[in-house]
């Protein structure tokens, strides 16, 4: 029997029964990879940069582990890592061991972290501030208990490798700098198995042997030094040992540390009095009062020979100054120059006895001369002559003035007759005016009934009388 054909509604193929699938929830499927994750991933070590770091009331540590490429979420409760938790800090590179999780209300993996480690450093640098935190609560730290250096140490011990190259450092700069410095060596291994050990004893041996000399000798040590050259953190490690850290910080003697470079940090430095950066830093800080003094005397010497030197010219200067000064003022060299100024003076003044004789001949033809040459009458006779001229001018021009103000007169005496009110009334017109005020009439409106007027003419006066209307 042929089977029916296929409609093309028909969308069973593409949408099967509930029967024949597996359909889970969120919370089912989340619970589902966090099993897997647990299972086949557990617990891991990881390495990165710890970034987005928050801290919580509750004591909990959240951030982000990040490499290059990636970054997971991280949580470290605050019953975890209690030793190191403190190393979580924002950019801080370290080596985490957790347990690979999903925290389901988010859908998100994370790593739940159990130890923390410095990328690098692992269990030595954890060990490192471990005990740092330890000496620092119990006070080995303390600055107020940190002691001066001696300023002029005669005698100190070394506690260092004697085929160590820090030694041959030490003696170098101290031969240079203060070669008169007893030094006093314990020697101890400075590093590997036993090291720290045989550093503590020899300090306590330094610190007995000191205690053992005479109080008024000067036999006793002024301060010990333990030193030695620069290698890795585990080259270094005997000095971040607590046996080294009690013996420095039970020494009756000031301590300086000197242990590997500059940018080298042991517990060492930090209980000891003074921390220098190398060994021949400390070298150079133990004898620099000795040096500086030693330079001081140095140039004082040469001070004082130059300043004797500087006052022995200046005396040979105020010698010689006063040798010339002598010689100016002898008493017969005083004679021989006022006589000699003397003749000067004679000289001079016969010369302007001379000089004003012939100075007076000379005005005197001078005026002879011009007396000659001017002839008073004739300039007599020229100054009467030039007087009548410039009387005559004078004359002329006053009798000009006077017509043209008389000419100006006359023509202002015709304008003002022509503008004048007799004109105007030679012409017919004539002037009304009050006869009681004398005020001019312009105007009809101005007058009253009964007002008596007065009228003038070119020649006499007509009086009259306002008449009221009829």
């Amino acid at each position: 029997m042929a089977k029916p054909a296929k409609s093309q509604w028909d969308f069973g193929e593409l949408f099967p029964q509930e029967a024949t699938r597996k359909v889970l929830t969120v919370s089912e499927l989340t619970t589902k990879v966090k099993g897997l994750l647990e299972k086949q991933v557990g617990q891991v070590w990881v390495t990165g940069e710890i970034t987005n770091f928050r801290a919580q009331s509750s004591g909990h540590f959240y951030f982000t582990l990040k490499d290059i490429d990636s970054q997971v979420s991280c949580v470290l409760f605050r019953n975890e890592a209690r030793e190191t938790r403190n190393l979580i800090q924002d950019g801080r590179k370290v080596v985490l061991q957790g347990d690979l999780t999903v925290y389901e209300p988010r859908g998100q993996y994370q790593l739940r972290v159990t130890a923390v480690e410095l990328q690098g450093i692992g269990a030595l640098q954890v060990a490192f501030e471990k005990l740092k935190q330890k000496l620092n609560a119990e006070g080995l730290f303390a600055q107020e208990r940190k002691r001066p250096l001696p300023q002029y140490p005669q005698r100190i011990g070394i506690v260092t490798s004697p085929t160590g190259a820090a030694i041959r450092d030490v003696l170098h700069v101290i031969q240079r700098r203060n070669p008169g410095l007893e030094l006093i060596l314990a020697p101890a291994r400075v590093q590997g198995q036993g090291a720290a050990e045989e550093i503590a004893a020899a300090i306590r041996l330094l610190n007995n042997w000191s205690s053992l000399q005479p109080s008024d000798s000067n036999q006793r040590l002024d301060l010990i030094l333990i030193t030695r050259g620069g290698g890795s953190l585990e080259d270094l490690w005997a000095f971040n040992e607590e046996v080294v850290a009690r013996a420095i910080f039970e020494s009756q003697l000031p301590v300086v540390s000197a242990v590997g470079h500059e940018i080298d940090f042991t517990i060492s430095d930090f209980v000891a009095d003074f921390r220098a950066a190398t060994p021949s830093a400390a070298a150079e800080i133990i004898t620099q009062n000795v040096f500086a003094s030693c330079q001081f005397l140095s140039a004082v010497g040469d001070r004082m020979r130059q300043l004797f030197r500087q006052r022995l010219d200046d005396k040979e200067y105020e010698l010689e100054y006063l040798l010339e000064r002598l010689q100016r003022n002898h008493p017969r060299r005083r004679l021989n120059e006022s006589l000699q100024h003397l003749d000067d003076l004679q000289t001079g003044l016969l010369r302007c006895a001379r000089h004003s004789v012939r100075s007076q001949q000379v005005t005197w033809r001078n005026l002879q001369e011009r007396l000659n040459r001017v002839r008073p009458r004739q300039v007599l006779q020229q100054r009467r002559e030039l007087l009548e001229q410039e009387q005559s001018r004078l004359q002329e021009q006053v009798r000009h003035q006077l017509q043209s103000h008389r000419n100006r007169l006359a023509a202002l005496e015709t304008q003002l007759r022509l503008l004048g009110p007799e004109q105007v009334l030679a012409r017919g017109y004539s002037i009304t005016m009050d006869a009681e005020t004398g005020k001019v009439i312009r105007s009809a409106n101005e007058t009253k009934p009964g007002q008596k007027l007065k009228t003038r003419l070119k020649t006499g006066e007509i009086r009259s009388a306002i008449e009221p209307p009829k």
